[in-house]
């Protein structure tokens, strides 16, 4: 008497004399690889039975899609998942440093922060435009109203330019002038401790002590300011007994460009405004005001096989520097901003044409100018 093979049986075959429980057991075996013969059981239960196993075995948010076409697709959807839970900590590592940058953005909340400006790769066409209505700087926003408010902050915004061989020096010379660069205007700056008042030994540190007379004068202007040896047109500091800064953010926008000097001679120019939000020293809740420093300055890079340079550091060319809400008469190294509520003028008055600080398509026009002129906003 024949009979029909199992995988030809039709679906309504009566049930076999084995249980659900025999089935299951032999079906563990043959996938951990055990020797057991296969009971003889309808195809159309087995796949019942294997499917039962499978939903039991593989959580839900992980299957894969039952059919692949090129490899196991589960592999692929476990990676996804690896990545996207990177991003999720990610995320909430933000939040928990600056949750102002999501908590900005929920409904209800305050005004999303406004989009970063690209980098500055070339000279302004003209000054920014006035920010709309009359946003006035707060504690929770000290930028509101300026154009920094769009501006890259901090370190991060001082961008080198790629770098390339030039002037019979190597692209790795290059790399490190443009490096040494970014590293005086951070330290000079950007440094906490520089702002409060310290002393800028990081800076001193890029200069070539061979040069005539600069670090001498530098020194000079730091430990003895008057109305000749004035640090500040070099360096940011503020008096630590009358203003500090407002949080550790610093607006800053500019640019570095390279160009060939004399033989064994390369040219670093830097471009910089430096907008600090601050407030009074033991002020809780008084007002805040801005102070907006423009630095204009050029290092070079010189071959000591060609020049009587120190390796490693280097010269000073130029440095300009203009400064936006600061007495103009007091002159003991230190910056001191004027604050919304101040009382009169102060004593001073303008002796320049109206300046907007903001106003990067101008050229600086440097600190020896003797003038105290206006400024038409912070």
């Amino acid at each position: 008497m024949s009979t029909v093979p199992p995988s030809d049986r039709p679906d309504d075959e009566p049930a076999p004399s084995i249980s659900d429980e025999q089935l299951e057991a032999f079906l563990r075996e043959a996938a951990e690889g055990g020797g057991a013969a296969a009971p003889k059981e309808p195809s159309a239960r087995a796949r019942m039975v294997a499917a039962r196993l499978r939903d039991q075995e593989e959580p839900t948010p992980w299957r894969a899609p039952r059919r692949t076409s090129k490899g196991d697709r589960r592999t692929g959807r476990r990676r996804v998942g690896a990545v996207a839970g990177v991003v999720v900590l990610a995320a909430l590592a933000l939040v928990a440093v600056r949750p102002s940058l999501v908590l900005d953005r929920l409904p209800g909340g305050d005004d999303p922060a406004p989009t970063t400006l690209a980098a500055e790769t070339a000279r302004p066409t003209g000054a920014p435009a006035e920010a709309g209505g009359a946003e006035q700087a707060t504690r929770e926003h000290p930028f509101r109203g300026s154009p920094a408010e769009r501006w890259d902050e901090g370190a991060d915004a001082i961008e080198v330019p790629e770098a390339k061989a030039l002037s019979g020096l190597s692209e790795d010379d290059v790399a490190f002038a443009l490096r040494r660069t970014k590293e005086l205007l951070v330290a000079a700056n950007l440094d906490p401790a520089v702002l409060r008042g310290g002393r800028p030994d990081d800076a001193l540190d890029v200069l070539d002590p061979k040069q005539p007379e600069l670090l001498p004068k530098l020194r000079r202007s730091l430990s003895g300011p008057d109305e000749d040896h004035d640090p500040l047109r070099l360096f940011t500091r503020f008096d630590p007994a009358e203003t500090r800064l407002l949080g550790d953010v610093v607006k800053v926008r500019g640019r570095m460009t390279l160009a060939a000097g004399e033989p064994g001679v390369v040219k670093v120019n830097a471009d910089y405004s430096f907008v600090y939000p601050l407030v009074r020293a033991n002020d809780s809740d008084g007002p805040v005001a801005r102070t907006v420093i423009r630095r204009d300055i050029t290092l070079t890079l010189n071959d000591p096989a060609r020049w009587n340079v120190t390796e490693g550091k280097l010269l000073m060319e130029k440095y300009f520097s203009e400064y936006g809400n600061t007495s103009c008469a007091v002159h003991d190294g230190y910056l001191h901003p004027g604050f919304p509520d101040d009382e009169g003028p102060g004593g001073e008055r303008p002796t320049g044409p109206p300046t907007d600080p903001y106003d990067r398509h101008r050229p600086v026009i440097g600190s020896g100018s003797g003038g105290c002129g206006q400024v038409t906003r912070t």
